[in-house]
């Protein structure tokens, strides 16, 4: 129950007045407010409308009231982006006075260098490649983490693949191999043999006298007469355990007969030579990258049988580019 009180009471604990409200007997006291609280609330009021000059406060269709200091946070951010920028453009600047060549030479240089393409990989390579960088067999996107490369492992070598691309129309200067389709050339026994063949070069399979004499006539002229492959065409290593699309009979003698040719984009229309550069040092870092003037795996062929298997990963750059026949 509530009542209302026209007069004046007095509380006398405390000499304090009554307001005239009462709920169920319980009366409310007229307390006043302490000074150090009031003098408080009146500050931040004044502070408000001190803020609403200063700073942006009312928002607007399609912005907000600038405020006479004219900050903004994205002000902030941008300066902030900007002073990034400045920290790291002398780094960009070293890179790109260095030939890629000569950048191992300068270890917090290549560090800084495989940092900034690790961060390019992760936006513009990982569709393809994987965040690992270990690549999709069932797609042909090879492996870039291990030491088996088509066209060269080199710091200089991966450069170049990254500008111009595999198979690509961008550039005139594109890398660009192709494998005759071999099931028009080949009957099916003689197919079978060279698949034979191909397979004994990384101790998969016994091989046979026909598909050794096939492989001489047809296939040596590419890829060596060892299957230790030709960097300077493309033409894969063939006596490892590492295969793009695969290495099983089937698998094998589908890419001999009807081969698929992927292709890669490069880079430069998109990408400037800096982070290209960063880019091929990242790659170049996964593990299998080779250094100018190193011995590659088809300058000393040795055929591998069973009792010697051959302990070699796959990693041609590019998406789609053939780590195999």
């Amino acid at each position: 129950m509530m009542s209302n009180h026209s007069e004046q009471r007095i509380d006398q604990p405390t000499g304090t007045e009554f307001v005239g409200h009462e709920w169920d007997g319980i009366e409310e006291l007229n307390t006043p407010l302490p000074r150090w609280w009031l003098w408080t609330f009146y500050a931040t009021i004044a502070w408000s409308a001190v803020y609403v000059v200063l700073y942006p406060a009312w928002p607007l269709v399609d912005k907000a009231t600038e405020g006479v200091l004219g900050w903004s946070s994205r002000g902030e951010l941008s300066k902030e982006m900007q002073r990034a920028d400045l920290a790291r453009q002398s780094v960009f600047e070293q890179i790109a006075a260095t030939d890629i060549t000569k950048l191992p030479a300068n270890p917090e240089l290549m560090s800084q260098a495989v940092s900034g393409g690790a961060a390019a990989f992760k936006q513009h390579c990982v569709q393809c490649h994987g965040a690992g960088a270990a690549g999709y067999e069932q797609y042909g996107y090879p492996n870039l983490n291990d030491d088996d490369w088509i066209w060269g492992g080199t710091l200089s070598d991966i450069e170049y693949t990254l500008t111009h691309g595999i198979r690509w129309a961008g550039s005139d200067e594109t890398r660009v191999n192709y494998m005759p389709a071999f099931g028009e050339v080949f009957q099916p026994d003689e197919l079978s043999a060279v698949v034979d063949h191909v397979l004994s070069l990384s101790g998969k399979a016994q091989g046979n006298a026909r598909g050794a004499q096939l492989f001489e006539q047809n296939c040596a002229a590419c890829h060596g007469p060892n299957g230790g492959g030709d960097r300077t065409q493309g033409a894969p290593a063939l006596n490892d355990a590492i295969w793009l699309y695969g290495g099983d009979r089937a698998q094998v003698s589908q890419q001999i007969a009807m081969p698929r040719h992927g292709a890669m984009p490069g880079w430069s229309d998109k990408l400037d030579p800096v982070t290209i550069k960063m880019l091929a040092t990242y790659v170049h870092s996964r593990g299998g990258g080779q250094f100018e003037g190193e011995a590659t795996d088809e300058v000393a062929p040795k055929e591998p049988g069973p009792e010697e298997p051959v302990d070699v990963a796959a990693g041609a750059i590019g998406t789609g580019e053939n780590d195999k026949s």
